[in-house]
């Protein structure tokens, strides 16, 4: 298996692989793999000739420096997990900050249409302006056929699609379904760090999403909200930051139902100073 850690590295082998009329899928990861990524990568080899994994802990989408520094970073551990899926048709692109950003490590400022507005975008200062920076750079390095992301950052998936439609990026997205551990909770790199006692009630997060989706087959939005809310106030471990229940094409929160549009409910937790992101597709 390939592993390169500098831009000029990696541009000469992709240029040999596109001389050679392969097929080149991207899976952007900032790292302490999982089954989530795992999948992706799966679906990715499904359909290209080679998979370029890309693992980079991304400074400019954090507005909280220690989360930042706390970050896990395990790449030897990740690339031996991408050895035992495919030896031959994976490539690791592992570069460092200074590499990325030339030695000037700032965003870029995007105009998604306002869904960089909505719900994350209100919380963390800047983070979608990080993540339009990081992507576009990679796909400007990469030139993938198809770049794989998956649904648990659906506001991302989102916005990731706006920057390829606006910017002309030749590039098909592609979004892959939430990858969840046995007792429900989605899959993070964050949950690694989760204290015994939050790793236990994490769960709640998915089940009360999960009975939300019941609730709003018959009640509006502002109910099922309201219930939420209330579920979490009793809850002594996990402190809901938000619940919102969006319009899937412009992350509006929704203020009466219609049956011409779909919806999904986002939630944000905290786990004591872990930040639980999630969310589920309505009926």
């Amino acid at each position: 298996m390939e592993v390169y850690s500098e831009k000029q590295q990696i541009i000469a082998a992709i240029v040999a692989l596109k001389a050679k009329k392969q097929t080149l899928g991207l899976v952007p990861t900032m790292g302490a793999l999982h089954q989530g990524h795992l999948q992706l990568v799966e679906k990715a080899l499904e359909n290209n000739s080679k998979v370029v994994v890309t693992i980079f802990v991304n400074p400019t989408q954090f507005d909280n420096n220690s989360d930042l520094a706390k970050y896990p970073r395990t790449l030897d551990k990740d690339v031996e997990l991408l050895k035992k899926m495919s030896k031959n048709d994976i490539i690791v692109f592992a570069p460092s900050v200074k590499d990325i950003y030339e030695g000037k490590t700032e965003s870029k400022k995007f105009d998604f249409d306002g869904l960089e507005f909505e719900m994350e975008g209100k919380f963390r200062n800047g983070h979608f302006d990080g993540v339009g920076t990081i992507v576009k750079h990679l796909f400007d390095i990469i030139k993938p056929d198809t770049a794989y992301f998956g649904e648990k950052d659906f506001q991302q998936l989102t916005i990731i699609k706006k920057l390829v439609e606006k910017h002309h990026i030749p590039v098909k997205i592609v979004g892959c379904k939430i990858h969840r551990e046995p007792n429900g909770l989605a899959m993070s790199s964050r949950n690694t760090r989760l204290k015994p006692e939050y790793k236990t009630a994490a769960p709640f997060i998915y089940k009360t999403l999960k009975t939300a989706n019941q609730y709003f087959i018959t009640k509006s939005a502002g109910k099922v909200t309201e219930w939420v809310e209330k579920q979490f106030a009793m809850n002594k471990l996990l402190k809901l930051e938000y619940f919102i229940i969006a319009d899937v094409k412009t992350l509006k929160a929704v203020k009466r139902k219609s049956n011409k549009k779909k919806y999904r409910a986002f939630i944000a937790v905290y786990a004591d100073d872990i930040r639980l992101i999630d969310n589920i597709a309505l009926n």
